[in-house]
């Protein structure tokens, strides 16, 4: 009788678990699918890397693999408009990507920052010159990223402000390239990948103060990324690629669908 009646109370204890659950997963659904979502940035927004570009996006390469398309497939936004575009600076996101915003969007997502500061010429001057001039090169754009920097991410962020003063504007950053002491066996020296290292970690910190001080949401994909970075043996970015210099040092699919989206989802 005793084991009876417990079973007839977990049963209806389960039940209440399941109907609370698929009410909340409901609602959630909801929710997300009453937003209105802008996706703006750079390549890393785009989905440079990911492959299955659009070919209407031009030189943009919107893929069809990035982060953003991947949670509008996901979670069926009300409208969904997609200008994030290669090789953008703050200045392109201001002139050229703020179009679809308005008073009426809920959720914005941007990556920007990194091409301002001089992301490609670093990576570049790294792997054709020597250490030395690696590592002052990486010096400099990091001075960059004191002096000149804020000021342009607090354009961007008081644009979109102006144009959608309702929406949650969620900020993304960028991985760590390399994992020290990992698998390659050449390329870099480790002082260069530590030097490039550390200035994205210095990059992700004046983009998130900057995001912080205008009341937006920042998210760093270090965490995710950490075990995939380049000479992990199991990296979530490109290398050097010599038939698509393009790609080089971007997310492929696999970053864009385990790093960027898991981290956004959990921001919005």
């Amino acid at each position: 009788m005793r084991l009876s009646r417990f079973a007839a109370v977990s049963s209806s204890l389960l039940l209440g678990a399941v109907l609370a659950l698929t009410g909340a997963g409901a609602a959630q659904a909801a929710e997300t699918a009453a937003l209105d979502y802008v996706a703006l940035g750079d390549s890393y927004s785009s989905g440079v890397g990911a492959g299955s570009y659009d070919s209407a996006s031009g030189d943009c390469k919107r893929s069809t693999k990035a982060y953003p398309v991947l949670w509008k497939n996901a979670n069926a936004p009300s409208s969904f408009a997609f200008t994030a575009c290669s090789g953008a600076r703050t200045g392109d996101v201001t002139a050229n990507q703020l179009g679809p915003l308005s008073a009426a969007t809920d959720l914005v997502s941007v990556t920007i920052g990194g091409n301002d500061a001089g992301f490609a010429d670093v990576m570049t001057t790294c792997v054709l010159q020597s250490e030395a001039t690696c590592i002052s090169r990486v010096n400099q754009a990091k001075s960059y990223v004191d002096t000149t920097l804020p000021g342009k991410l607090d354009s961007v962020y008081t644009a979109i402000r102006n144009k959608a003063p309702a929406a949650h504007v969620v900020v993304l950053g960028y991985p760590r390239f390399y994992q020290l002491s990992g698998s390659c066996v050449a390329g870099l020296s480790e002082n260069e990948r530590r030097a490039i290292n550390g200035a994205s970690d210095y990059l992700n910190a004046a983009v998130a103060k900057r995001a912080a001080d205008h009341g937006y949401t920042f998210s760093s994909v270090v965490p995710a990324f950490t075990g995939h970075e380049i000479c992990s043996g199991s990296a979530w970015l490109h290398s050097v690629n010599w038939l698509n210099i393009g790609e080089s040092y971007h997310p492929t699919a696999s970053g864009q669908s385990g790093g960027y989206l898991p981290t956004f989802r959990n921001a919005v």
